[in-house]
């Protein structure tokens, strides 16, 4: 059974007794907000490693994104950019590769990953057809349900699979003209596939079909958003929203099929639509656990967008949403480095701990008192340890250490702790 459906039985699992250990959370509590689908604890029956909770009340998680490219494919590479996440904070990965191998990059990062894994199968299927000389509008859709499949068997934690393109959804973009129409790759192959072939998205038509693989490896769905904005000025459009309203629908049935589900959110969007989006989503979506990319607040910050992401994901976080896939500077440019990932996994980790403080998440507020009263006391060692990275905290004082070292660098003698502690 899935988690949901023990849960529904009255059933504490051991993930869901992992989960409230780590989180401070009474595990009966935990238990009750599964079961109605506040909370989602993404694991494979096929997949071992120390499980996380994303929902309501729980800190907020973060994604990293790594994989192959068809123009740049190492899979050595894939697998540090894959540790190096997991060591800065990430709680998932998402497997994106399009180069190379894909089951078997696949199957060594499940195998090396100690957090869950998360894909977009449509990916996988398309990248074959292309390679194979066809167009997108010759995709079967019983190629697209055996890569499930067998990406469930492998181990796959949670998918993304966008449901919601749909011939209804789509027509609300005709008459709405977008700056940067679908941005999303799923979105956007699915979108040719049914204007193509005039017919319905397989993965709607054949939702029960989707459903009943999931429950039978306790995979997640993630209702992907085919059709976010991709610039601020495309946000809160028709298109988005129609899309929203199906995604409301497919998780209501998700639940009742007894099968773990979270949804998908933008995007693009200026500061001050966030909050009504948030609020907006969980209501039409019956508070279902959200995982949002960014939103990125602005479009012209190339090469800092992992802070314009975090921007976005703070105040997004703070009024709803759950899940935070990374961004990184690499974000419109490039596939990213190793210090990409890094990057983007400490500015997804600073924007979710700082929702986390006005969450009142256990433990939040309490870390960051401790790192205050360290700064009264200079006491370095403890800031160190408190610290989001406290290697780059070590680095940096030691950079410019002196012989005295109860002050930095910055004010010296100046000191305003030292000179008002000795007062």
């Amino acid at each position: 059974m899935t988690q949901l459906q023990q849960a529904l039985k009255g059933v504490i699992t051991n993930e869901m007794k992992i989960v409230a250990a780590n989180e401070q959370v009474d595990a009966a509590w935990l238990r009750q907000e599964i079961a109605a689908g506040r909370i989602v604890i993404p694991k494979n029956v096929n997949h071992s490693f120390p499980v996380r909770g994303i929902g309501s009340g729980l800190s907020t998680k973060i994604n990293a994104n790594i994989g192959t490219s068809e123009k740049h494919c190492n899979l050595k590479e894939e697998i540090e950019k894959m540790k190096i996440a997991v060591k800065y904070g990430a709680d998932a990965l998402m497997d994106l590769s399009t180069g190379g191998n894909l089951h078997q990059i696949l199957k060594q990062i499940i195998a090396e990953s100690d957090v869950m894994i998360g894909t977009v199968p449509i990916y996988g299927v398309a990248t074959k057809i292309l390679a194979e000389g066809k167009k997108i509008s010759q995709l079967d859709p019983e190629e697209l349900f055996q890569e499930i499949e067998l990406q469930a068997q492998m181990g796959v934690d949670f998918m993304t699979l966008h449901c919601g393109v749909t011939r209804s959804s789509l027509s609300f973009l005709d008459n709405d003209q977008r700056v940067c129409g679908i941005v999303s790759r799923g979105g956007a192959l699915l979108k040719r596939w049914i204007v193509d072939n005039n017919k319905e998205n397989p993965l709607y038509e054949q939702y029960d079909r989707v459903l009943e693989i999931c429950k039978k490896y306790d995979v997640t769905i993630s209702l992907g958003d085919g059709l976010r904005p991709g610039s601020g000025a495309d946000a809160t459009d028709r298109g988005q929203v129609a899309e929203l309203l199906i995604l409301g629908e497919l998780v209501d049935r998700a639940r009742a099929a007894g099968v773990q589900v979270m949804v998908e959110g933008p995007g693009h969007m200026p500061f001050d639509q966030i909050e009504m989006n948030m609020k907006l989503m969980k209501r039409v979506c019956h508070d279902a656990p959200f995982y949002v990319l960014g939103p990125l607040v602005t479009d012209c910050a190339p090469g800092y967008d992992h802070i314009v992401g975090a921007i976005g994901g703070t105040l997004a976080a703070i009024n709803g949403a759950d899940f935070l896939c990374y961004v990184t500077p690499a974000e419109h440019l490039c596939l990213p480095n190793e210090n990409d990932v890094k990057e983007g996994v400490m500015a997804s980790k600073i924007a979710a701990h700082s929702a986390d403080i006005v969450k009142n998440v256990k433990g939040s507020r309490e870390r960051d008192q401790i790192i205050s009263k360290a700064r009264r006391e200079l006491d370095w060692e403890t800031m160190f340890k408190m610290a989001l990275d406290p290697e780059i905290a070590r680095k940096r004082k030691k950079e410019s250490e002196s012989s005295e070292e109860d002050h930095c660098s910055m004010c010296g003698n100046l000191c305003a702790v030292k000179n008002d502690r000795n007062i």
